[in-house]
């Protein structure tokens, strides 16, 4: 199981990498690791076992960021009823290999500005993000699949994205006015 000890965090030489392509067949190991990280992200979003494993909540997680230097990415995010109780979630997929094939013009950001597992500090601004996207990827298994998301899915995407390249969400920050939106940007 994964906990909050195997995540290295920024400064971590592999988290500034480029991550290196998969093959498949995925050998048993690499599979089980793609596993446990979507375990990870499962267990982060519920209370009990978070608390008890003192486990960051986290909707994706990349290869890199349990020093991995590997195109994967696990993401899940959760989905709730009007009660709060758990339905079908929004988004529950390994991606093996994502690449993003379009994007829109159009940009979104998070008002409250993103945070990472691998970042333990608050950094306050605006992380712009194309506000739709396509992405190809590959399953465990090497079929090739290919996804269209939008707003909060698609920036969570892009995030995860970026650590296969080395590319931290900080990074996209507006040095001078981090908290200044431009006007054609769509907070979320």
């Amino acid at each position: 199981m994964i906990t909050m000890k195997d995540i290295v965090l920024e400064g971590a030489k592999v988290l500034r990498q480029k991550a290196e392509p998969v093959t498949f067949p995925l050998n048993d190991e690499l599979k089980q690791t793609a596993l446990e990280m979507r375990e990870y992200l499962i267990n982060s979003q519920d209370d009990e076992l978070a608390e008890k494993y003192k486990l960051r909540p986290g909707v994706g997680l990349a290869a890199p960021q349990i020093n991995l230097s590997k195109q994967l990415i696990a993401v899940y995010v959760a989905d709730y009823d009007e009660e709060g109780n758990p339905v079908e979630p929004l988004l529950d997929e390994i991606l093996i290999n994502p690449q993003i094939i379009s994007h829109s013009v159009q940009q979104t950001a998070l008002k409250d500005g993103e945070g990472c597992l691998s970042v333990e500090r608050d950094v306050p601004g605006l992380v712009p993000r194309a506000r739709r996207l396509k992405v190809r990827y590959q399953d465990l298994e090497g079929q090739t699949h290919e996804m269209k998301l939008s707003g909060f899915l698609a920036i969570v995407l892009q995030h995860e994205i970026d650590h296969l390249n080395g590319i931290m969400f900080y990074d996209h920050i507006d040095p001078i006015h981090p908290l200044e939106a431009k006007p054609e940007w769509q907070l979320i």
